[in-house]
């Protein structure tokens, strides 16, 4: 094969994925001789676009995916997207405006024909972006939360908990989000900072006047009470009396509550139960009557008296002027606080009284709760344990309805008096009707469904078990053999929304956890720290990331400093980073595909020595590489195979058994040093290929010849073997030693080309006999004595010393100065072992192996102040 002079990734890319695809190599069924493996993906919403998240969370699913198809496990990844209702409805109503159609002037119908138009056109977008970045998903597989049978499976689990009387509908404070015109739950309220106006107000009363402070003037009108402090002297004459409401003149009493905290503001605290989620819980304990002002859409309605029609911030400023021009308006403050605003929308959430479906949470909790506590389900890493524990110890009912129409709709059904009747479907509601109130004549026109959907999270909460039909057929190959999974891959935030709630669904409809590990990602960031977003405009585009430095490039950018459960601060240098990771094997494989090869030679004694080295080292990686996949440090696992390959293969292997230059020409390589470093080669690429697929497959292929069908894919993953420590520890002290040849030469202006002498000064001549070759070769070395006295520049490693001859070039006076600093490094460092020894605690906690390896540094430092003294000495 002709290889060309740089790696072109987009070329490799499209032609390894589509062969990969063609062949069906991700695709899977059960095999009752092989141990399963399962994924499933954290389905991405329907109406999403690739970003730097999915980049991040994807990669490690498909590492770990790809690792246990090479260790020949069935391994099945599940892809599949979320119908997303508040975020899929809020683009389809953008888009019917540009049209000019109001969703008012829909049927339910027409807008929900709309909305699969929409997913039909862009719902596979993020499936198709997640192959650029090389995702071995089993797409035959792809499922989503609104295909018929996923929604069956929601529409039974409805009936079912509301049979177990799990479910019930009420009047409760919910979060409500008047431009999604819908409820939320509290994870998908997101805090933020803003300023705002502290407005203070006198109420005005017979008995004396009271004094509040509110950022929320416009809401005065639904004012129930003005509480105070029982204990506060300031007020207690006023308990039991009347103030007027400003603006409309209604009488509201003067109430006394410990809640209120007498330092706090003025002290007088305006009851609104229907605004506000405390005030709520205080009217509901004093019986005061709730009052809501606001329409869905956050204008002021009859009730308000004043304003009727005005969005609430338009009111907030005219109520301000007009408490002015009544003389009830005592000052405004600037200030600033936490304010709830939709995830989906932006919109400032409203807290309102409302009608909602709930799911009781104490119940169905508890094997979630305990199970995660007591690490049969895992969080990676261990520290989201306390505030899993926080969440479930204060876990509250779970609002499950939503006021849209995208989704999948309660099964509930209405008889004309209000009667409820739940049941799968109009069918069934009817002969529910019949059979247990008699209404004979019922039909199911008489039936009306409630309007509302569930909360999206009400479906993926069975994900793990709807994407292998668990429900529809509870007993079938699939669930039986894939369920539980193995591994989940998320992110922190959706610990609660996503996460609990699925362990939760699995414990009550199998009896087990859904996924034995939760691998919590950390958010990706720019260099400022800010969480990458469009709206901040930080966030590149991944797709122009893959065409830049291509998907191996980017993949390994991701994750070279990516510790599970803390932010990833993303620069693009780690793209260039990992392209030039790329470019560096390729560059490694031209160099060893273009040795000509002689299939009579001997193999040289350095030969001989780097392959023994290289194979002791290329097994203690593949230890270290499998105890960091064994503990998900999943960056540690890539580092050390980075490193194994730039450093250990390419910058010293390679330099060892390359074949010499004369006149221009290179020599030949022995065949067996040549088909070993194919052997290294070819291991290497498996031991990479879950964190480069692509470049690894291509290489892989072109290494020797391969079979038809055959794939880097199903490769066996390394197993490694024994470690020689001997060769290690003897080829440490040869990289030293070349290490500070070359750099001599550079400081002394020697040319790399002019070989020079070197003496050795040891106790165990035997130990370098075989060294000698290879240290000759990579330091040009022209002749090694064993000698009892070294001379010239002189160097001590491990107790040996060794003499560099540099004939005229030798600076007595510099050497000199190089050795005393050297001396009083070395003395330092002895005496910082020293104190480190001398500590009973470190001596007495630490592990022996620690403790020892102390101690060989101790004698270290010790053999090299003797051997530098004695170099001084020599220098006079």
């Amino acid at each position: 094969m002709e290889i060309s002079k740089t790696y072109n990734p987009k070329e490799t890319e499209d032609k390894w994925y589509s062969y990969w695809m063609e062949n069906g190599f991700f695709k899977s069924t059960p095999n009752p001789e092989k141990e399963p493996y399962t994924i499933v993906i954290p389905p991405p919403n329907v109406t999403g676009v690739l970003h730097m998240g999915h980049m991040l969370n994807n990669t490690i699913q498909d590492v770990l995916i790809r690792k246990a198809r090479m260790e020949g496990k069935e391994a099945c990844w599940v892809p599949g997207t979320d119908h997303a209702s508040i975020a899929t409805e809020a683009k389809v109503v953008a888009m019917l405006k540009e049209k000019g159609i109001n969703k008012a002037d829909l049927s339910r119908d027409e807008f929900l024909q709309y909305c699969w138009e929409w997913t039909e056109k862009y719902g596979g977008i993020i499936l198709q972006q997640l192959r650029k970045l090389g995702a071995s998903c089993d797409w035959d597989r792809t499922r989503f939360t609104m295909e018929d049978s996923l929604y069956d499976a929601v529409i039974e689990v409805f009936v079912d908990l509301y049979n177990k009387e799990d479910i019930y509908r009420g009047y409760r404070m919910v979060n409500w989000d008047p431009e999604a015109k819908t409820t939320v739950s509290d994870e998908e309220v997101i805090t933020v900072e803003r300023p705002q106006k502290l407005v203070y107000i006198k109420y005005e009363g017979n008995d004396g006047d009271v004094l509040i402070a509110t950022t929320r003037p416009e809401t005065i009108m639904a004012d129930a009470a003005i509480c105070v402090n029982p204990e506060d002297e300031r007020y207690k004459n006023l308990v039991g009396k009347k103030v007027r409401i400003p603006l409309i003149n209604r009488e509201i009493e003067v109430i006394a509550d410990e809640y209120v905290e007498m330092e706090f503001g003025t002290g007088c605290l305006k009851v609104t139960p229907a605004h506000d989620q405390n005030d709520f819980a205080l009217g509901k304990k004093h019986n005061l009557e709730v009052i809501d002002l606001l329409t869905d859409d956050a204008k002021l309605n009859e009730k308000a008296k004043i304003l009727v029609g005005e969005d609430r911030f338009v009111a907030r400023k005219k109520i301000v002027k007009m408490l002015e021009e009544s003389g009830n308006l005592i000052k405004v403050e600037d200030y600033t606080s936490n304010v709830g605003t939709s995830e989906r929308t932006g919109a400032v959430i409203e807290p309102k009284i409302s009608l909602q479906w709930f799911l009781k949470m104490d119940r169905l909790s508890k094997p979630a709760w305990d199970n995660v506590m007591d690490d049969t389900i895992q969080l990676i890493p261990p520290k989201f344990k306390n505030t899993y524990n926080h969440w479930m110890e204060n876990v509250r009912d779970w609002c499950i309805s939503r006021q849209l129409w995208w989704g999948h709709r309660i099964p509930a059904y209405y008889l004309e008096d209000g009667t409820c009747i739940v049941a799968k479907s109009k069918q069934e509601a009817l002969k529910i009707a019949r059979d247990k109130y008699q209404l004979f004549a019922l039909s199911e026109k008489d039936l009306t469904q409630d309007e509302d959907v569930l909360d999206t999270w009400f479906s993926s909460w069975l994900w793990p078990m709807s994407v292998f039909d668990g429900f529809k057929n509870p007993d079938n190959e699939d669930i039986n053999y894939y369920y539980p999974t193995n591994d989940l891959v998320t992110a922190p935030e959706i610990l609660f929304f996503w996460v609990a709630r699925m362990i939760i669904a699995g414990y009550e409809y199998k009896g087990t956890y859904p996924f034995k590990n939760v691998y919590l990602t950390g958010i990706v960031r720019d260099k400022q720290g800010r969480k990458m977003s469009k709206s901040l405009g930080n966030s590149p585009d991944p797709l122009e990331l893959i065409e830049k430095y291509g998907a191996d490039g980017v993949r390994t950018g991701m994750l070279f400093s990516s510790p599970a459960g803390n932010d990833l601060p993303f620069d693009e240098k780690l793209c260039e980073q990992g392209r030039n990771f790329s470019n560096k094997i390729w560059n490694a494989f031209r160099l060893v595909k273009g040795w000509n090869v002689d299939e009579n030679a001997a193999v040289p004694q350095a030969s001989e020595v780097a392959v023994k080295w290289f194979r002791s080292k290329l097994n203690q990686t593949i230890a270290e590489v499998q105890d960091h996949y064994g503990k998900y440090r999943m960056s540690d696992a890539l580092l050390s195979t980075y490193n194994l390959i730039w450093n250990d293969f390419c910058s010293q292997y390679l330099e060892m058994v390359k074949p010499a230059y004369v006149d221009g020409q290179s020599l030949p390589i022995d065949k067996t040093t040549f088909d070993l470093t194919i052997e290294f080669f070819d291991e290497l690429m498996r031991l990479v290929h879950p964190w480069t697929p692509f470049i690894t497959e291509e290489i892989w292929q072109n290494l020797s010849e391969r079979g038809e069908k055959a794939t880097i894919c199903q490769a066996e993953f390394p197993s490694g073997g024994a470690v020689e420590q001997g060769i290690l520890s003897d080829l440490e002290i040869v990289f030293e030693l070349v290490s500070w040849v070359r750099n001599t030469r550079q400081s002394k202006q020697i040319s790399p080309k002019e070989a020079l002498p070197l003496s050795i000064k040891t106790a165990d001549i035997s130990k370098y006999k075989e060294l000698t070759d290879l240290v000759g070769k990579l330091a040009n070395i022209s002749e090694v004595n064993f000698v009892e006295e070294v001379s010239g520049a002189s160097l001590v490693i491990k107790g040996d010393e060794f003499g560099l001859d540099l004939g005229d070039n030798i600076d007595v006076e510099e050497e000199r100065s190089n050795t005393l600093k050297e001396l009083e490094y070395a003395r330092g460092f002895k005496v910082s072992v020293e104190k480190k020894l001398s500590n009973e605690r470190f001596v007495q906690n630490a592990k022996p192996e620690i403790v020892q390896r102390e101690k060989d540094k101790l004698a270290d430092a010790e053999s090299k102040i003797k051997a530098l003294e004695e170099a001084l000495a020599k220098l006079g």
